[in-house]
């Protein structure tokens, strides 16, 4: 079973590699939820303790789900607060996905790998429910 520390590791070395011109602002943390059929995480801006705070889906814990389909739900939700969404200040679009803004960023960040696996194994997934 994985848990918050494998996420962190994960957040910190997609961060490091493909995120580094984005700077945290806030402090960032990232931890396991509950199990959801349809989503697969989640980011927040807290207000009580101005951090920010990401959920990943509690059934990713499960070493049968793909690392790469944790690393896109990171990375995915690290394009929301690169483009300012889970924080009071602007916001880079009105909204979060219209228009493919999320897989558009992936690709100029260098991880158009990680989304056609992602879109390839989702497929499968809703075969499977």
């Amino acid at each position: 079973m994985r848990d918050d520390t494998y996420l962190a590791n994960r957040l910190n070395c997609l961060w490091a590699k493909y995120f580094s011109d984005v700077p945290k602002k806030e402090d960032v943390k990232i931890h396991f939820g509950r199990k959801a059929l349809y989503r697969f995480g989640s980011i927040k801006f807290c207000f009580t303790d101005k951090t920010v705070r990401v959920t990943i889906n509690g059934r990713f814990q499960d070493k049968k789900y793909p690392r790469e389909i944790i690393d896109h739900t990171i990375a995915h939700e690290l394009v929301h607060y690169a483009q300012g969404f889970p924080t009071p200040g602007p916001a880079l679009h009105r909204y979060p996905h219209r228009g493919g803004v999320i897989d558009k960023e992936l690709e100029a960040r260098g991880l158009s790998r990680l989304t056609g696996f992602y879109k390839d194994w989702a497929k499968d997934y809703i075969k499977n429910l």
